[in-house]
């Protein structure tokens, strides 16, 4: 692979560990409101959607949500993630590999910005990403339309054709195919073809990362 003019991350399932926290606190809120749901059930629907691209969903199901409910929603999920926040195996290492390597970072995330100013200290990356950390909240459309990653892109001082996007969701794939960059699957158990099939170079871990960016002696 081309040295890559930067390196554009994914959190939740990706740098985070969080997808299952984060599921379960949607699938009790939502069951609350008559839509009966586990973990689960919450990630199969909503993998890779912004809470603003929830709304309609939800609403269809529960009728209208209460003003400021995505807020609310945020801020429980904010509250338990400040207990601690468990990294996905291997991401920080590969991480740091490409920021010693000098190859500028960012995050581009559709979590609100409370939760990734908790996840990212968490992880003890605040100080790599620093202002190249976007949420939904800074661009005007979430993935799956190209804005963060053309955001994050820029952040870096890079075209987005000359980025790598590391990422877990189809939704997320698909709006960095859109931006115009080269996408780095991270396929969990049983998944993978949907990723590939959207235009995503798939591998397994974290760990693998280093070596698939052409870092292998600094791995």
């Amino acid at each position: 692979m081309t040295r890559p003019s930067a390196v554009l991350f994914d959190c939740d399932g990706v740098l985070a560990d969080t997808e299952g926290t984060v599921n379960r606190l949607v699938a009790e809120d939502l069951s609350l409101r008559g839509w009966p749901m586990d973990g689960v059930e919450a990630r199969e629907t909503f993998l890779g959607l912004a809470l603003p691209d929830m709304v309609p969903l939800i609403e269809a199901r529960c009728g209208p949500l209460p003003r400021g409910w995505g807020r609310m929603l945020s801020a429980r999920i904010a509250t338990r993630l400040s207990v601690g926040v468990d990294a996905m195996p291997g991401a920080v290492a590969a991480v740091m590999v490409v920021h010693a390597a000098g190859i500028p970072v960012a995050c581009a995330s559709n979590s609100s910005r409370i939760e990734l100013a908790i996840k990212l200290p968490a992880l003890g990356l605040h100080e790599v990403f620093l202002d190249r950390a976007f949420s939904f909240e800074d661009v005007a459309r979430p993935k799956p339309w190209p804005d963060l990653w053309i955001a994050a892109a820029r952040a870096c001082g890079a075209a987005p054709r000359d980025c790598v996007v590391v990422e877990d969701s189809l939704a997320g794939v698909r709006s960095a195919r859109a931006a115009g960059c080269r996408v780095l699957g991270l396929a969990h158990p049983g998944e993978g073809d949907g990723l590939a099939a959207a235009g995503a170079q798939v591998f397994r871990a974290m760990a693998e990362l280093p070596g698939l960016l052409g870092l292998q002696e600094a791995w």
